[in-house]
């Protein structure tokens, strides 16, 4: 794996400014001095760097590379279980009486549309879905390959894992801003969930923005579900119960976990029994166990007063420069998208929908248990106002704050304690979401960075904007980037290069330093 050189050779012009760093915290002369250990500092004074194009980079590569470089597979080793799988596409005859995924999905949108005749995009077709069926090995070793090349195979294997003790199945959406990074990039993570829930991962390869918009992404989420309750034919693994099922997710696969809950929300508000034409069935949508999310990014429009008030802590670009965009290299078929938009990710029209941004979601009502971890972070207002909203409709929540913490902090600082904590309290969660649901009680929690006493949270009352102020932020944020869009629609946002060099080069450092 390059990535360490890579590392090495984007650092390198860094280390008088990382010297200087050093001192200043071990001198207690930094914000984060009482905080944070010097390796925290220090990675966190990278990734800020990298904002700015750090080493002397001005241009960022064309967004196909960047892209390429997060889906680079150096291959499977260690304790875990890794079996691709593939799920193919229903047929178009599903579509034909009106009940088919597409049309389900496509009228949900429009129903939950602060105005539907105002919003505006593409309606993607279904594909095939590729997966990585994923469990831990506990007896193999830390440069151990898997036994076999067969994927059939290796699910066996990882179906009779002795460790693997519980029927708790993760539906797991991995991060990278929606358009960026692969289960690949995942493995460690999703090992270590599979490990601390004693189950199984299904870790999906949704499609990526530009090239898919939303609601590609959503669609893919909802196929995978029903595979797992309906499995087509030829598929490694049988009929999964929805009470064994549990979504989860991590920045922008949070917000695509919420957001798949939200629909089936919503189509049980439409109807008692909700049904969808799948591979030639009429089947139930049942809703999931629970669902999950480590900080997750619940506010596409970055609008909230935490991305100001919490920069402190965290490595994500500030609102004026995360706003401001910069020239991209055009990219036929690629970037600017055709028809134009002003967003990766979606249309500018849909900044403010509640399948979009889930933080606008106002019912919850009727969800099973939720799991939220967030940081002292930039997102951290969406996440408590989506934890807020669930436990004041009597949903089972479990809320965890950590203490001067940065966006998905155990996947970049898996050294600390608190990265630790997370990750046990997730997958212990999860399992519980399953086989001991009469257990879990709505909790709130707040972590210090040192050990000492854990401060109990009522999450009803978490302090966090209110509906109206949310709604307020995300609309203004909405219309200046209309405005910025009619003069500059063929530009793309600057946290590009960033998020590239956490996924293809920090990360897979970071992880290589602690095993699962």
């Amino acid at each position: 794996m390059d990535s360490p050189m890579a590392l090495l050779r984007f650092i390198a012009p860094q280390i008088p400014g990382l010297s200087y760093a050093a001192v200043q915290h071990t001198l207690g002369l930094t914000n984060t001095s009482k905080q944070w250990d010097l390796r925290t500092e220090l990675t966190v004074k990278v990734l800020r760097d990298m904002m700015n194009y750090g080493a002397g980079r001005k241009t960022v590569p064309p967004i196909s590379k960047v892209q390429a470089g997060t889906l680079r597979d150096s291959g499977v080793k260690g304790k875990m279980w890794i079996a691709p799988a593939f799920l193919p596409e229903p047929p178009s005859a599903d579509e034909a009486g009106g009940q088919g995924m597409r049309d389900v999905v496509f009228r949900a949108i429009d129903e939950m549309a602060p105005n539907k005749d105002a919003i505006n995009y593409t309606k993607p077709e279904l594909e095939d879905i590729k997966v990585e069926w994923t469990g831990y090995r506990p007896n193999a070793g830390k440069n151990d390959s898997l036994p076999s090349d067969n994927a059939g195979e290796n699910f066996k294997s990882l179906m009779r894992e002795a460790c693997r003790t519980s029927e708790t199945t993760i539906l797991y959406f991995h991060g990278g801003a929606y358009y960026l990074c692969d289960p690949v990039t995942h493995r460690a993570l999703t090992s270590r969930l599979a490990k601390e829930s004693h189950g199984r991962v299904c870790s999906v390869r949704y499609r990526l923005a530009p090239q898919t918009a939303f609601p590609g992404q959503l669609l893919d989420a909802l196929q995978c579900y029903l595979s797992l309750l309906y499995p087509p034919e030829n598929s490694f693994h049988e009929a999964v119960p929805a009470d064994k099922i549990v979504f989860a997710g991590d920045s922008a696969g949070g917000n695509l976990a919420f957001a798949l809950l939200q629909l089936l929300l919503q189509l049980h508000r439409s109807s008692p029994a909700p049904t969808i034409r799948f591979h030639g069935r009429d089947v139930l949508v049942p809703l999931p166990a629970g669902c999950s999310a480590n900080s997750g990014w619940f506010d596409i429009a970055r609008s909230l007063p935490s991305i100001v008030s919490n920069s402190k802590y965290d490595y994500l670009p500030p609102p004026k420069q995360g706003d401001a965009i910069s020239s991209f290299p055009n990219e036929p078929g690629v970037w600017p998208a055709d028809p134009p938009r002003g967003d990766l990710f979606c249309d500018l029209s849909l900044l403010d929908h509640p399948l979009v941004s889930p933080v606008l979601a106002q019912d919850w009502s009727g969800s099973g248990p939720l799991w939220f971890c967030t940081g002292q972070e930039m997102l951290t207002d969406e996440d408590c106002i989506v934890a807020k909203t669930a436990a004041r409709q009597d949903v089972i929540v479990q809320f965890e704050q950590y203490e001067s913490m940065p966006h998905c902090f155990a996947m970049l600082l898996p050294h600390l304690d608190t990265s630790e904590r997370l990750m046990k309290s997730w997958g212990e969660w999860a399992r519980k979401a399953v086989e001991e649901k009469e257990s879990l009680k709505t909790n709130g929690v707040f972590v210090p960075v040192r050990q000492g006493g854990e401060i109990q949270v009522n999450v009803k009352e978490i302090e966090a904007p209110s509906y109206e102020e949310v709604l307020r932020c995300v609309r203004e944020s909405k219309e200046k980037r209309l405005l910025g869009f009619e003069k500059e629609g063929k530009m793309m946002p600057k946290p590009a290069f960033v998020i590239y060099m956490v996924y293809n080069i920090v990360l897979p450092c970071a992880l290589s330093w602690r095993q699962v």
